[in-house]
């Protein structure tokens, strides 16, 4: 109650002091207009009465605009342009009323008015409440920026605008901006809001000593993640700490404030460049269609869930054969607020009975085939688990496709795919070359591959390792000081194969531009540095040499693989097509052999089918 009363107190307070300052300038503009007119000397116009019949009569009609036109609704801290425009109404509104008092008194000689004097009253009037709206204003954005830390703002575009008009008007935040980096040169030497943009991004070491700076916030949604490493490096290499606005995708709204500003990601480190797609295309394939999705539980599967449910499916099918992943992806779907139907299968992609009795019973026109095991340690050790999943589980799930008139078929490859040193780039490779051979026979179901690198995040994947591995206190272990990957965000890899599924007409392999490589080495020191532990002292990072099966680096097409571009900038398409006739006998034989034959003929088998093999 004691709060809620000095809110009101305060409230009215300051809406009490506003009044009383405009009734003053209402004086002040009468004066000053009166004694403008005449030089500002002694007149025998100018007198007692004067003033008496103008405070009676003015005084309360002015005050009756400025309630009318709502000068009392804004905030002085934020006064604005429609602030302006409604103290240049109503100040209008009352020249205006003093011509006519003007002709009412000049009827009956009460004492003469100079016809200047509502034109003057009228422009003091603007000035003088102008005026002091714009120093409480700057008083109130500068005047508690004393002790303030001293910002730099990477950014003069429109983000970086919005965040430093923001900065003033909540100067309690504590932090003062003192100049801007742009890589603009058209920008450079110009100010925005009265701070300058000093330089290039690549003069911040110099900008930094100079200004004496000590915070940086990053104003750039559509940086680039490879520029974003490129400042994370000069601010950690000055100790100095550093904030960003999210990407473009995450940006819901152009209005950007300190609200937006957060700690650097690892993702922003990797991918934050925004990926455009062709949603009038997508929506056209997607649109009233029955879609299935094999793996829908997983990190891949169940983000093509999410994003496919936006474009209104007549049916979405999502199959996996974790019981927990199914709880959970339906749990989202059913919160949806477009209330997507949909239907959850649990089951396995290797049971031939419970294939076809899916799609038989759905009859699903678009599969997105993302049913895989992806632990390449683990799966070097138990090869029949992996060939049963990744190959058996495709072959029917491709051949089911076709007998049951599936229009598209999209199968969800890897970079390990190419030239695999391991079980499940062997797997994965066999699956594209199974799916290609099939296009191949004439089938009216299109098949198209669409391989790509490591996603963020992914269940298993390196990042959520690392994470737990620094919260229970270390060491991170990386396995190479050298070892590279490719990597991209999970939402934006759903993205690109929905586009992909738009341009694959059958037969193709889509590549996705996966930008360059990163060290695993570095994300381990940049994810220390943002848990707020410092490498060497809180945390070790320990090496502990190439798991079996594992590259060295990974690589996202074969040499003989001619990459042509596609309408999307970011997904290339192989021309190489995959023509093998004996295939699917030899993949019949290879599966047969799980349970009879010893893991050194089953491995040559497999080399036999996938000669880039070299496990």
């Amino acid at each position: 109650m004691k709060k809620e009363i000095m809110h009101f107190w305060t409230i009215y307070r300051n809406r009490g002091l506003a009044m009383i300052a405009d009734l003053l300038s209402i004086g002040l503009a009468f004066f000053f207009a009166y004694c403008f007119r005449f030089s500002f000397e002694s007149t025998p116009l100018f007198s007692l009465n004067v003033l008496t019949h103008f405070f009676m009569m003015v005084f309360p009609v002015q005050f009756f605009f400025f309630a009318l036109f709502g000068l009392y609704r804004g905030v002085w801290r934020f006064a604005s342009i429609p602030d302006l425009i409604r103290i240049v109404k109503a100040a209008a509104f009352g020249a205006l009323f003093l011509v006519a008092f003007w002709f009412f008194t000049a009827a009956h000689h009460v004492y003469i008015l100079p016809r200047s004097v509502p034109i003057l009253y009228f422009i003091f009037l603007i000035l003088i409440l102008g005026a002091t709206r714009t120093v409480y204003r700057f008083c109130r954005s500068y005047g508690g920026m004393g002790a303030a830390k001293r910002v730099l703002i990477i950014g003069a575009g429109d983000a970086g605008e919005g965040l430093i008009r923001d900065l003033f008007r909540h100067a309690t935040q504590k932090y003062k901006p003192v100049a801007f980096l742009d890589d603009h040169p058209v920008k450079h030497g110009r100010d925005l809001h009265g701070v300058r943009v000093v330089g290039k991004i690549s003069n911040l070491i110099d900008v930094v000593a100079q200004y004496k700076i000590e915070h940086v916030f990053i104003a750039i949604p559509s940086m680039s993640a490879k520029e974003m490493r490129r400042v994370v490096d000069l601010c950690e290499g000055l100790d100095l700490p550093y904030s960003t606005l999210p990407s473009l995708q995450e940006l819901t709204s152009s209005q950007v404030n300190l609200g937006h500003l957060r700690q650097v990601s690892v993702e922003d480190l990797i991918g934050r460049e925004e990926i455009y797609i062709d949603t009038g295309k997508i929506g056209a394939l997607l649109n009233g269609e029955v879609i299935l999705v094999t793996g829908g539980g997983g990190s891949i599967g169940s983000e093509l869930c999410r994003q496919i449910a936006r474009f209104a499916p007549k049916k979405l099918i999502v199959l996996d054969h974790s019981e927990f992943n199914l709880y959970q992806i339906d749990q989202e779907l059913h919160a949806m607020a477009n209330q997507v139907q949909y239907e959850i299968c649990l089951g396995s992609v290797t049971d031939p009975i419970f294939m076809e009795k899916v799609l038989s019973q759905y009859q699903p026109k678009i599969m997105f085939h993302a049913a895989a095991y992806k632990h390449v340690p683990m799966l070097e050790c138990q090869h029949d688990v992996a060939i049963k999943n990744n190959v058996l589980g495709t072959k029917l799930a491709a051949d089911f496709a076709i007998q049951y008139g599936v229009k598209k078929f999209i199968f969800i490859s890897t970079d390990k795919a190419v030239n695999p040193t391991n079980i499940m780039g062997a797997t994965k490779r066999m699956g594209e070359s199974y799916c290609q051979a099939l296009n191949q026979n004439g089938s009216k179901t299109q098949f198209m591959v669409v391989r790509f690198g490591n996603v963020i995040n992914s269940a298993g994947s390196v990042v959520p390792l690392f994470r737990k591995q620094i919260e229970g206190g270390g060491p991170v272990t990386v396995t190479h000081p050298e070892i590279t990957r490719y990597f991209m965000t999970i939402p934006e890899a759903c993205r690109l194969i929905l586009q992909a599924g738009t341009l694959g007409k059958g037969g193709e392999t889509f590549v996705l531009d996966m930008g360059e490589p990163i060290k695993i080495q570095y994300l381990a020191e940049r994810l220390i540095q943002f848990s707020g532990k410092e490498l060497g002292r809180d945390i070790e990072i320990v090496y502990t040499g190439l798991r079996p099966g594992e590259k060295l680096f990974e690589e996202l097409f074969y040499a003989h693989e001619d990459l042509t571009p596609t309408d999307h900038q970011k997904i290339m398409q192989s021309s190489c097509t995959f023509k093998n006739d004996a295939l699917k006998g030899q993949i019949e034989q290879l599966i047969e052999m799980l349970h009879q034959y010893s893991v050194v003929e089953i491995l040559e088998k497999l080399k036999l089918i996938v000669p880039e093999y070299r496990g």
